[in-house]
């Protein structure tokens, strides 16, 4: 979709600049004499440097798709029809990147496209999960509803992404910088206090000897130890994305102290609450387990998931598989099979996703207070090693004379 550069002037006089998305300049000087503009010109930047710069640096965040979501079924439920809905949902949108792909979505449903397939052409931003919704709803009659699910599942993803973001913020930032910190006062300040005790020959303490060692080889060795850490991470990296690498990350993701056990109640809670999802929107089981496998995030959990469907095709309860497997807590294949035999699967399944996010905000809330004493006892050892190793022999050192 073509975007348009425009300079404009607005009922006080004031110059406004910025831009529009548009199928031509004629539709953009519409679009701002709607808003009460006067426009001064108006150029088409499709194809500039600068407009492809600004798509690459306004990529569409999970919280936009979220807000997205809630205002298309808020319009949808006041029978607002789905072209006219996105055609206003442009103008609504501050993001140019998703203000040039609502206007396509748009064009493309106008002329004659469902709305799921537009969603489909574009699976780097909609999840196979977020298609089938709607194609659900678009099935059933219900796409307000659909997308109010996906608007709140959205939000829910997103508020936990950011408490786990937010929990870790503070122990990274602290952490980098104690060995920031650490590595100047071993290159650059530790050598010249010890310069005064290596010179009197005296016994050191072994705490001195460790800090004067470390000290010189990271005077000796830094840059060869950064290019190493450099090469390593990049090894690293290229690993982490085959199958086997990834697979081995998300075990040891399982299997961390304190972390493992919070990753566990996260996946199971992606799980549960896109099955249950998927499963009220119209979507069937084996269809539903297909697609969560994709979205829980875990390859071990996907795996998980896949080898449930084959045990469901084989006719086997959904809860067969889980019974067996170290990585699901015995409650929930427990829950699972009461929601069979009930025919209330989804709501069980919505049972046990409130217990698990209730179960993973307790965690954060309580990791993020244990992170605070533990830094600080951290600090404490660092810095009383550095006064055991250099301040004290000095100190030993002066009373002598």
């Amino acid at each position: 979709m073509p975007i348009f550069k425009y300079k404009a002037e607005d009922l006080n006089g004031k110059i406004r600049r910025g831009k529009e998305v548009a199928l031509s300049d004629t539709e953009a000087i519409s679009k701002l004499r709607k808003r009460e503009l006067n426009p001064i010109s108006v150029i088409n930047v499709t194809n500039t440097f600068e407009s492809k710069f600004l798509m690459k640096i306004a990529p569409i965040k999970p919280k936009d798709l979220a807000i997205f979501s809630r205002q298309f079924s808020v319009m949808i439920s006041a029978n607002v029809t789905v072209v006219e809905s996105l055609l206003i949902l442009i103008d609504q949108t501050a993001n140019l990147s998703l203000k040039n792909m609502i206007s396509e979505i748009a064009f493309e449903v106008d002329s004659g496209s469902f709305l799921s397939e537009a969603f489909g052409k574009r699976p780097h931003i909609f999840s196979d999960f977020f298609i089938n919704i709607v194609r659900s709803g678009e099935t059933s009659g219900k796409l307000d509803e659909v997308l109010n699910y996906l608007a709140d599942e959205m939000e829910k993803n997103y508020d936990m992404v950011s408490k786990i973001r937010g929990a870790m913020i503070y122990p990274v930032f602290i952490t980098t910088a104690l060995i920031g910190v650490g590595v100047v006062l071993m290159v650059y300040v530790i050598p010249n206090l010890t310069a005064i005790l290596t010179e009197t020959n005296a016994t050191l303490p072994l705490s001195t000897r460790i800090v004067i060692g470390t000290s010189n080889f990271l005077k000796s060795y830094l840059v060869f130890l950064i290019v190493i850490f450099i090469g390593l991470g990049f090894l690293l990296h290229l690993y982490l994305k085959t199958y086997s690498g990834r697979r081995h990350l998300d075990i040891i993701k399982l299997k961390m102290p304190i972390f493992g056990k919070l990753f566990k109640y996260i996946y199971l809670m992606r799980f549960t609450r896109s099955l249950a999802t998927l499963l009220k929107g119209g979507v069937t089981i084996t269809k539903g387990l297909e697609i969560t496998a994709d979205v829980v995030g875990n390859i071990i959990y996907k795996e998980l998931i896949l080898e449930t469907l084959e045990s469901i095709n084989d006719g086997n309860p959904l809860s067969a598989v889980m019974e067996n497997s170290s990585y699901v807590p015995k409650m929930v294949p427990q829950m699972i099979a009461v929601g069979e035999k009930t025919g209330k699967i989804d709501s069980v399944l919505d049972r046990v996703t409130i217990f698990y996010s209730r179960e993973t905000t307790n965690m954060l809330d309580n990791l993020s207070k244990l992170m605070e004493p533990i830094i600080m006892v951290i600090m404490g050892v660092g810095v009383g090693v550095m006064v055991a190793a250099v301040i004290l022999p000095m100190y030993n050192l002066a009373s002598q004379f």
